[in-house]
């Protein structure tokens, strides 16, 4: 199984998160946070139920 959270986080870690926001909707996924990269894959989508623990992580670098 692909460790998706756990490359994600270490590629925000790594600085290649250029920018992110909030959508109503992605690829059936409703609502969604889009996370864009400076690195391939460019958008990668995050779950409802995941967006607390990334805007931890994500105020932890502002």
């Amino acid at each position: 199984m692909y460790p998706y959270h756990n490359k994600i986080k270490q590629r925000i870690k790594n600085n290649e998160l250029e920018s992110y926001e909030y959508v109503k909707e992605y690829k059936n996924i409703s609502p969604c946070l889009l996370l864009h990269f400076s690195t391939e894959p460019k958008v990668r989508p995050i779950r409802q139920h995941r967006f607390e623990e990334y805007e931890n992580l994500l105020n932890e670098l502002a």
